[in-house]
């Protein structure tokens, strides 16, 4: 049989195969028409419906656009997913490979004779070229391809995912730290208000207006605002220190000046619930791991029926090495062989039922993953919501208190009230600049939140096919 023959007989046998088990159908998950605490949010424009590729940019902060863009380069735990996905897709081409035949070229010689006196050795020349080819009748291989290759899609969507939780954790990081700069801006500003006022007291005392114990309140009152001040250092340096690995470097090779607050908190189009499923790589990779459990099924029913494969062989063998390629030296084979289990006390039945309740499992976790999802999102957009009608009345708190302080600070130079009155003053106004700004710091983590529940302008068509 000629290999254009062989080739033509494959292809038939091939295309004449079935694929034993049960065909992929992505079960239905719970979702919803609408968000429940989407509230009075404005739809999403036409503009916002594409994918927001570097989300963080809608931030408009270029030192964490900068930050952002060295996670992908460097992060040692996004290295480690890369890897994993190319750990599986080399999985899948290696089983892809096993559809196409086998072929192996052998050639060597040997020496051989025996112990009879005067008989001469002989040399033995020869050179071989074998092939074999599952037919895979009943489509183990080709199922056990579907379910590496939904196994490596699942890898990506793992990759997108730490992806995208490096960056959303960097970011809320970066916001940390630029609140305890504001922080401590807010508390060397008190300080300075603080040590004026002692100055008055002090005067005052001097002059034989105050007492000592106002002195002493003042003083107090500054050094507890100077304590808080030095105190910010400390989580500072713990998130300059985080971010600095997930940016791939040494805390003590990175350092990140201090800067301003931008006080933008972006409008994020939270979309129709149904498109969730299509925009969170955690889904996606929880949908692949349901296509990879269900294609394992098909591998292991196909183990109740016979093995086909087809051999060949042609080579040449000869005594002579002159004569090795000469017709009448020549060797040839081809035949199919069948292999079939016929007693196994049960192990395919358990294999099968075992993959079965694996698919069953990987069912369950997708929906719980989708349900966590939908949890997310409305946790996030309640939270945005919340915050914002707290973060106005928060504001028009400082600035009542304010008034309150200046004036009192007033009142007792004028000798009106007693210096215990400037103390509650100056402790209200601070306790609620501080307020204001854990607010604030609680809405950026909250948005960063919100556009990571979203999936980050991800969508499931960036699954390599």
């Amino acid at each position: 049989m000629t290999t254009t023959k062989y080739l033509t007989a494959t292809g038939l046998l091939l295309l004449a195969a079935c694929a034993v088990g049960p065909d992929y159908a992505r079960p239905s998950a719970p979702t919803s028409a609408v968000y429940k605490e989407a509230g009075a949010w404005q739809p999403a424009k036409p503009a916002d419906a594409g994918n927001r590729g570097a989300w963080w940019s809608v931030y408009n902060d270029p030192v964490l656009d900068l930050l952002e863009r060295q996670v992908e380069v460097s992060n040692q735990n996004l290295k480690a997913a890369e890897a994993a996905y190319r750990q599986a897709s080399a999985i899948a081409d290696e089983t892809r490979a096993t559809l196409f035949p086998l072929v192996t070229v052998n050639a060597g010689v040997s020496r051989a004779g025996n112990g009879v006196a005067h008989t001469k050795a002989v040399n033995t020349y020869n050179v071989s070229a074998n092939g074999s080819l599952d037919i895979d009748v009943w489509g183990r291989i080709r199922r056990q391809l579907e379910s590496d290759e939904a196994n490596a899609q699942a890898s990506a969507a793992d990759l997108a995912s730490a992806r995208l939780s490096a960056q959303a954790t960097l970011a809320t990081s970066y916001f940390d730290l630029r609140i305890e700069d504001e922080l401590k801006r807010l508390l060397d500003a008190t300080v300075e208000a603080d040590r004026k006022a002692l100055t008055i007291v002090q005067n005052q005392y001097e002059e034989g207006i105050a007492a000592k114990a106002d002195v002493i309140s003042a003083a107090t009152q500054l050094e507890s605002v100077r304590a808080q001040a030095i105190n910010t250092g400390v989580k500072r340096a713990q998130l300059e220190h985080a971010i600095a690995v997930l940016i791939g470097k040494p805390p003590a090779e990175f350092a990140l000046a201090v800067g301003p607050l931008r006080n933008n908190i972006p409008a994020i189009p939270a979309g129709v619930p149904s498109t969730l499923l299509e925009r969170r790589p955690d889904i996606a990779s929880t949908e692949r791991q349901m296509a990879a459990a269900n294609a394992e099924i098909g591998v292991q029913t196909a183990a109740y029926y016979p093995d086909i494969t087809l051999d060949a062989s042609f080579g040449y063998m000869s005594v002579v090495l002159g004569k090795l390629f000469q017709t009448s030296s020549s060797l040839w084979s081809f035949g199919p062989s069948l292999a079939e289990t016929v007693f196994d006390a049960g192990a395919r039945e358990a294999a099968v039922e075992a993959a079965r309740a694996a698919y069953d499992q990987t069912v369950a976790n997708y929906r719980e993953t989708v349900l966590t999802a939908f949890q997310q999102v409305e946790d996030n957009l309640a939270a945005l919501h919340v915050l914002a009608e707290q973060a106005q009345v928060e504001g028009q708190a400082v600035l009542a208190s304010r008034q309150a302080e200046a004036l009192t600070l007033n009142q007792y130079k004028e000798g009106i009230v007693p210096y215990t009155n400037v103390l509650v003053a100056q402790t209200t106004r601070l306790g609620n600049e501080q307020t204001a700004l854990s607010v604030h710091e609680s809405r950026l983590a909250a948005s960063v939140a919100l556009i990571q529940a979203l999936g980050g302008g991800w969508d499931m068509s960036q699954l390599p096919r």
